[in-house]
């Protein structure tokens, strides 16, 4: 991988970063295909089980770069369904719980991998936003959809029709952000809350991951029918033996992912 994507590992966990900061870490299509080599390297790495993703610099990403954004063939649309949506899937499929660190901003593009991630880490003064009304665009990278079910259509939409800074504290009380946290700590607190999850049984996050999933947009029956699933074959794993066994012993569990 070339330098606009960063693959850092601290023991189990994998630490990618938008690395673009004079640019506030805009997307591009180099970027946007160094990010699904990041994740695929994650993915495919046994000793990674969880993944922090964040921006070098004064912000996790300013959204497309507009500067290139019209550079070559591909129409935008083109650019949304082939380069910004196979990323997006990945973090949304990879197994592994994902975490977004946020320094200073995320907007357009930028606010859609963050929202799309597993978890959302910000720093306390770092703030969202959906710029596209102020350039007469759509929110996209599936904006709409995430917004909506994190908040509600009238809310959805009035963030961002206002292209309303939404700072760390008001995402927190909103739901939007699991954890605010000084922004000089930022990443060690990321890495280090992704360090305790990965102590965590790796069967039973990528199970939870998988049907929560689900159930933003499935009816109840499919979602009970998936957990049933899901719940017999980690039941017979390894690591739910060792788990129980664990419990009864009174230490800490060894899980192997198996």
């Amino acid at each position: 991988m070339a330098n606009t994507v960063l693959y850092e590992q601290q023991d189990n966990v994998a630490i990618i970063s938008l690395n673009r900061p004079d640019s506030l870490n805009g997307f591009t299509t180099e970027l946007c295909a160094e990010l699904l080599q990041a994740f695929e390297k994650a993915q495919s790495d046994e000793g990674i089980r969880v993944i922090v993703l964040t921006g070098e610099g004064r912000a996790f990403s300013a959204g497309a770069d507009l500067k290139q954004g019209f550079v070559g063939d591909r129409t935008t649309q083109g650019k949304l369904l082939f380069e910004y949506a196979p990323v997006l899937t990945a973090i949304a499929e990879i197994p592994k719980p994902v975490i977004a660190a946020v320094p200073g901003f995320a907007a357009g593009i930028g606010l859609s991998f963050a929202l799309h991630s597993d978890l959302l880490v910000m720093a306390d003064d770092a703030f969202l936003l959906s710029p596209f009304t102020t350039i007469s665009l759509v929110p996209d990278g599936g904006a709409n959809w995430l917004l909506v079910r994190q908040l509600g259509y009238h809310r959805a939409y009035q963030l961002s029709i206002e292209s309303e800074r939404v700072t760390a504290a008001r995402c927190l009380e909103l739901g939007i952000a699991n954890k605010v946290v000084p922004a000089s700590n930022l990443r060690d607190a990321s890495v280090a809350w992704a360090g305790e999850l990965s102590k965590r049984a790796p069967l039973s996050l990528a199970a939870t991951k998988k049907v929560m999933r689900h159930a933003m947009d499935h009816d109840w029956h499919s979602c009970f029918t998936m957990e049933a699933q899901e719940q017999q074959k980690l039941r017979e794993s390894e690591d739910a033996k060792e788990g129980v066994d664990a419990f009864f012993e009174k230490r800490a569990p060894n899980f192997k992912g198996k």
